[in-house]
């Protein structure tokens, strides 16, 4: 249901009160003013606040009441001496009343139960839904929205209009332009047109990008919310052949077509396994393979000092992942995020307890993808089915992987990977993972440079040598890990289900 819908449902059906909960007041009055002259041209919408005093959309004369309390009063008159009236009173920035002046609620709240009787009702447009537990009974909460493309491109065409500026970009550019702002306030978002425009005079494809990066300095104000660029892609991922594959196959899940067909939009992957196996890497490839924003979530940036802050923390990000979609929301080390030991007052439980209904019941194409190194410090609800397609596991990387994983991290440094016995530095760093093996590279690289030569293979051989695996360090860890994925507890994400039972019993057993 639409908001203007649910407005005017709530004012047909008498709701004394009703709080829209928007930083976007310019956009709500403009809501609120269609919604009136379709429920009853005749009637007013009057609005008060602290210095503008009393407004009437109809002009008439308004009393000058500058204090919260008289002008509740004075709105109980109006809307008493008329009863038959349908006029809405809208109170601007009210909450910070109703928080600090108890005789101002307690006001309020007598206001809300006299205008029952009346067809007229209250709207308070505030920026946050914290409502005093005195008004609970009387109100009702609505969430603005932000503006979805199809809203934004009309204000971007409005706004090319009104300035006449030269547009290079044809219908389908304009669409992209409008998408890459969704996630913005209607006034940010016409702030980065403006912006746009003025910087050469025209709107064109580089605009495009221009408008994403003042996106991108939106969400990171979010706190809790980091806007990745999507640069990795499959060529810079070495192995892990199932997942890949599993990813491949939904390349175009997100796609009109694919709705068309049938198929519901993915809902999300928990990639669990070994530290350093590349786990945050592949959660910022999807985003390159698919094209499509990712959200990193710090779920510990979600936490706040003050009673209702953090829970309003997580549902203002959840909002804006929402508002983006379809993207890919990457939450890092679930289990480090997420865990609590019972000294918040259970502030860390909510806070857990809103994601995981999140994920549950979204219907928004947000595709979280979740990574975890301790499996044994996530509740076995995280797991549950219906909240992933699909769990992975991510062991140690294979003598191919090892070798694909070398590969990639020579040509990443500008060194041609041919140059290198890559068969013998596979073969010798068996029981190391991507990030050492990287470190390897690195190591060989200071070394080589520090002689003023190229690097050859001996000096990432030296490197192997030196350095001691995770493998080896913490042996019964990666032991407990993987007689997890002996156990059928998820799926190899580099071999398919029998050879991945194999492997790990092979590998125990050398271990």
């Amino acid at each position: 249901m639409s908001v203007e819908r649910e407005l005017s449902t709530y004012l047909r059906a008498r709701v004394p009160l009703i709080v829209l909960v928007t930083v976007e007041e310019i956009r709500a009055l403009d809501i609120l003013r269609r919604v009136q002259k379709d429920r009853d041209a005749t009637a007013d919408m009057v609005s008060w606040d602290v210095a503008a005093r009393f407004s009437s959309e109809k002009g008439l004369s308004m009393p000058d009441i500058a204090m919260p309390g008289p002008a509740l009063d004075k709105i109980a008159e109006m809307a008493e001496s008329a009863p038959n009236a349908k006029n809405i009173y809208v109170l601007k920035d009210f909450h910070e009343f109703w928080v600090k002046q108890p005789d101002v609620k307690r006001k309020l709240r007598n206001l809300a139960q006299r205008l029952v009787f009346t067809g007229s009702s209250l709207i308070a447009i505030t920026p946050t839904r914290d409502l005093p537990i005195e008004l609970r009974d009387e109100a009702v909460s609505v969430d603005l929205p932000l503006p979805d493309s199809v809203s934004l491109r009309s204000d971007m065409d409005e706004l090319i209009k009104q300035t006449g500026i030269r547009c290079d970009l044809p219908g389908s550019g304009r669409e992209r332009l409008a998408q890459a702002a969704v996630g913005l306030t209607a006034n940010q978002a016409r702030r980065a047109f403006s912006k746009a425009i003025v910087r050469d005079n025209v709107l064109d494809e580089q605009d495009i990008a221009a408008v994403l990066g003042e996106k991108k300095a939106v969400i990171r104000q979010n706190q809790a919310l980091e806007f990745y660029s999507a640069d990795e892609t499959p060529d810079d991922i070495g192995g892990l052949e199932v997942l890949m594959n599993w990813l491949a196959l939904r390349e175009r899940a997100f796609s009109q077509e694919a709705a068309d067909y049938g198929l519901p939009a993915p809902k999300g992957i928990a990639l669990i396994g070994i530290p350093g196996t590349g786990k945050s890497l592949t959660a910022k490839m999807i985003g390159g393979m698919w094209n499509l924003p990712l959200l990193r979530l710090d779920v510990g940036a979600l936490f706040g000092s003050l009673v209702g802050e953090s829970e309003e923390r997580v549902r203002e990000a959840l909002r804006l992942a929402e508002t983006v979609a379809p993207c890919v929301l990457w939450i890092d080390e679930l289990e480090k995020s997420l865990s609590s030991g019972g000294l918040d007052g259970g502030t860390s439980q909510r806070v857990f307890g809103s994601i995981l209904t999140w994920m549950q019941e979204k219907t928004k194409p947000v595709f979280i993808v979740a990574t975890a190194n301790d499996v044994a410090a996530l509740p076995p609800e995280v797991l549950r089915r219906g909240r992933f397609d699909e769990i992975f596991f991510l062991d140690l990387p294979t003598e191919t992987e090892r070798l694909e994983i070398l590969k990639v991290h020579l040509r990443k440094r500008r060194r041609d990977p041919g140059q290198f016995d890559l068969m013998r530095l596979a073969k010798l760093s068996d029981g190391y993972v991507g990030a050492e093996l990287e470190q390897s590279v690195i190591d060989a690289m200071y070394n080589a440079f520090s002689q003023s030569r190229d690097i050859n293979t001996a000096d990432v051989e030296a490197s192997i040598t030196r350095m001691v695996p995770l493998s080896r360090s913490q042996r019964e860890v990666i032991q407990s890990l993987r007689s997890w994925l002996r156990d059928g507890r998820a799926q190899s994400a580099s071999f398919g289900e029998a050879a991945a039972a194999e492997q790990a019993q092979v590998r125990l057993e050398l271990a």
